[in-house]
């Protein structure tokens, strides 16, 4: 149950437990700033223009095929 639970997700794209929850949070991280840089760029739109797509893009390039 333990390892169903914690550490049969991260194998199947190849990291530990502890290498897949860095992971999680940089991504989670990286979505909290492009999420606050769009809520900028909707009051004052001249600001952080492609900021928000640019980590969006970054982000799913990471992720896009892993594990396959």
């Amino acid at each position: 149950m333990i390892a169903r639970i914690f550490l049969d997700h991260p194998a199947k794209v190849d990291e530990t437990f502890v290498e897949h929850m860095a992971f999680a949070l940089k991504f989670s991280g990286l979505l909290f700033a492009a999420a606050g840089a769009a809520l900028v760029h909707a009051l004052i739109p001249c600001l952080f223009e492609k900021t928000a797509s640019g980590i969006i893009a970054k982000l799913y390039a990471r992720t896009h095929n892993r594990g396959q």
